[in-house]
């Protein structure tokens, strides 16, 4: 049962009702995100219980732009800390083993939604350790991991399987944090996944939202190959996975008419331009890739002067045109209204495609903010670049004809 207020008077209530989940030993988390206050680079701050020297603690993890702190809190301090960060702070996510709440704010009023829960669905969290093993986003007892070869019938992770389920949570993770920080007009989503292959990460995925959310996500996978469509289309239905489906082709051939998140997974070279341009186009609130391929400015490369020593060497040449390529990717989606990220994926021992640029919606925007297209001109005449897809599209100077392969 849910019961709706708009009013302010709800962040004392929802204050309150975090004190007595504390107090009755039914608190499990409690994550407050959008974070507006004189913090530099503070995104948002998640606290759990632990247990110190025989003594439970509040553990807050304070996530930056750059990096996290931890502080530990006693009970009886935590309620000061965490009133004057919500205080700062558009959301907060209250999660229990009897309650879940949920306060929103704008300018003009607080919406708190309180949902009663039954005892199975959370386990009491009080009296774990701080070394707890690392969480899982996915439970290994999931039906689609076992369809798709990554689980033995006992849940156990298959050996060789072993890289990839470590990918699928480190994207999930990733997933988690951006999605905590986006705003949605309502409570579905609709999220188009292209190049989704063998679909490792787009069931894994709808099934993190579908425990997460009220509403099953609405989600499709775009695929070049036939064979992958069937397949995925397959562990769809044995998986119970409604709202999810598979289309057989390219950024080319599938045209959305809305998207909340746009997920392009090493789709190869300028591909990952198209799709980024398909997500600002229909204004996703997250847009997630792995570029792989960057062949497009490595031909146009032209070494400064300065840099020529540095350049002469292949390799080198190759780095600069990948670091380039996803700087002017990085500073476009900036310019046209989103946050971004550009950090490591999953470490090198698990794959060489590994860098993803993270981009979540701050603001809708008439233009395209004139500093950072300076920027983009600059960088552009110092190596010499003619040409860059992803400009060319948001220009409307090109359309969409040969994005190239998918690898």
């Amino acid at each position: 049962m849910s019961v709706q207020t708009p009013d302010f008077s709800q962040q004392q209530q929802f204050l309150e009702l975090t004190q007595q989940t504390i107090q009755n030993q039914q608190f499990d988390r409690l994550v407050l995100s959008q974070y507006k206050g004189t913090e530099p680079e503070l995104e948002k701050v998640t606290f759990r219980m632990v247990e110190l020297q025989q003594q439970f603690k509040l553990s807050a993890l304070y996530h930056y732009t750059t990096k996290d702190v931890t502080k530990n809190y006693d009970l009886n301090d935590a309620i000061g800390v965490i009133e004057t960060l919500i205080a700062n702070c558009k959301q907060a996510n209250l999660f229990g083993s009897v309650i879940e709440a949920q306060l929103k704010k704008n300018k003009k009023k607080a919406m708190l939604n309180v949902q009663q829960l039954s005892a199975e669905k959370y386990n009491n969290n009080v009296g774990q350790q701080h070394n707890r093993e690392k969480q899982r986003y996915i439970d290994t007892m999931a039906p689609f991991l076992q369809y798709l070869g990554i689980t033995e019938p006992n849940g156990n992770i298959i050996p060789a399987m072993a890289r990839k389920w470590k990918q699928i949570n480190k994207f999930i993770e990733i997933f988690s944090h951006a999605y905590e920080q986006i705003e949605l007009k309502d409570d579905s989503i609709k999220i188009v996944d292209f190049g989704s292959g063998k679909g490792y990460l787009t069931f894994a995925l709808y099934d993190y939202l579908q425990q997460q959310t009220r509403t099953a996500p609405q989600m499709t996978g775009v695929e070049l190959r036939s064979n992958l469509v069937e397949f995925c289309e397959d562990v769809a239905k044995k998986a119970g996975f409604d709202h999810l489906d598979f289309f057989e082709g390219d950024v080319r051939t599938y045209a959305p008419e809305h998207l909340d998140v746009m997920i392009a997974l090493h789709a190869c070279d300028v591909a990952t331009d198209f799709a980024i341009h398909t997500g600002i186009r229909l204004n996703a609130s997250m847009i997630m890739c792995a570029p792989c391929c960057h062949k497009e400015l490595r031909p146009q490369l032209q070494s400064p002067k300065v840099l020529k020593p540095m350049l002469q060497f292949g390799i080198h040449a190759g780095q600069q045109a990948e670091m380039l390529t996803d700087t002017l990717r990085a500073l476009l989606l900036k310019a046209y209204g989103y946050d971004v990220k550009v950090f490591e994926f999953v470490s090198l021992e698990h794959t060489s495609k590994n860098k993803m640029i993270l981009a979540t919606k701050r603001q809708t925007i008439q233009q395209p903010d004139p500093q950072i297209l300076e920027q983009i001109q600059a960088l552009k005449q110092m190596y010499g670049i003619q040409k860059q897809t992803l400009e060319l599209l948001l220009q409307d100077q090109i359309t969409i004809d040969n994005v190239g392969c998918k690898c």
